[in-house]
């Protein structure tokens, strides 16, 4: 009997990139004979009570053999594992991807080669009149100027400063008062390129470099360019053991080029959008994904 699947991506954006990424699944599934159902995060209902767990949904569909999650909905997607649905990307993987904290906590204590990272103290109570301000001199004495201010919450490049001396970080400090952000050595042998590499289960599927001249990030979005690109037999171990460290089933990885083009994690996002791959190197990993989690559920 072939299974069936939902696809569930947020619905509350305006970028139909989100809904691109959920159609290539869908295609994808289409091909391996899985029948599936394309979901906004906020079209089904989490119902909780003393004698009930279920989803809602206004087309009352059974509920499906596999669920893939692009979405960022953890209550969702704990509510679909607690009703004993394979959920791909697990909501624990989503959590800690999208938080790079955490991310970069659990890559140190995994001995993970990343840049220095200094955590910026949690301020609770924003306060413009009076910003409460961490050791600046100590984190500059550590990690150097130019530095990296990266907010731990944000995408495609976005929500990340090159920061070139005190004045500019005490200014961004205070503007980042109340937020989670962290404090980044400057990996300068790395400007304006990078790497994403994609994972699947075990297996590295496809990559590319990112290159973008007028800017320390590398990001399409901010204007890069993209190549395919063959990634050396560490830079595949490093990507997949982020991967499992994150406990993500799929993944794409950014690695930047440290000394002597040694890679460094960067970042690792659990729900990476797969269309630039395709553009860039043909591969959609699409195939890939589905292929996995029809395996992983058989």
């Amino acid at each position: 009997m072939n299974k069936t699947g939902w696809i569930i991506y947020n619905g509350n954006l305006p970028s139909n990139k989100f809904l691109d990424f959920a159609q290539m699944l869908q295609a994808a599934a289409t091909r391996k004979n899985s029948d599936t159902v394309i979901y906004k995060n906020n079209e089904l209902l989490t119902l909780l009570g003393s004698d009930e767990i279920h989803i809602l949904t206004k087309d009352k569909m059974n509920l499906p053999d596999y669920v893939v999650f692009t979405d960022k909905d953890l209550y969702l997607a704990k509510q679909l594992a607690l009703l004993g649905i394979p959920v791909f990307n697990r909501a624990k993987a989503i959590e800690t991807s999208d938080d790079k904290i955490a991310t970069y906590q659990q890559l140190a204590m995994h001995r993970l080669p990343i840049p220095k990272t200094i955590i910026s103290p949690k301020v609770f109570f924003r306060n413009q009149n009076e910003p409460s301000y961490p050791d600046l001199d100590t984190i500059i004495a550590k990690l150097g100027l130019p530095m990296i201010v990266k907010e731990s919450f944000g995408s495609f490049g976005e929500q990340v400063y090159l920061i070139q001396n005190k004045e500019e970080l005490q200014e961004k400090v205070t503007e980042l008062q109340g937020k989670a952000f962290m404090f980044q050595e400057f990996i300068s042998s790395s400007f304006g390129r990078d790497l994403r590499i994609q994972v699947v289960g075990n297996r590295v599927v496809a990559a590319m470099k990112r290159i973008t001249t007028n800017d320390f990030r590398a990001n399409v979005t901010v204007g890069g360019s993209m190549e395919a690109y063959d990634p050396t037999d560490l830079e595949k171990e490093l990507a997949i053991q982020a991967t499992k460290v994150i406990g993500a089933d799929f993944a794409g990885v950014d690695l930047l080029f440290g000394q002597n083009d040694q890679p460094l994690i960067c970042e690792i996002n659990s729900n990476a959008h797969i269309r630039n791959l395709l553009d860039c190197t043909g591969i959609n990993v699409a195939d890939f994904i589905i292929d996995y989690i029809l395996e992983s559920i058989k």
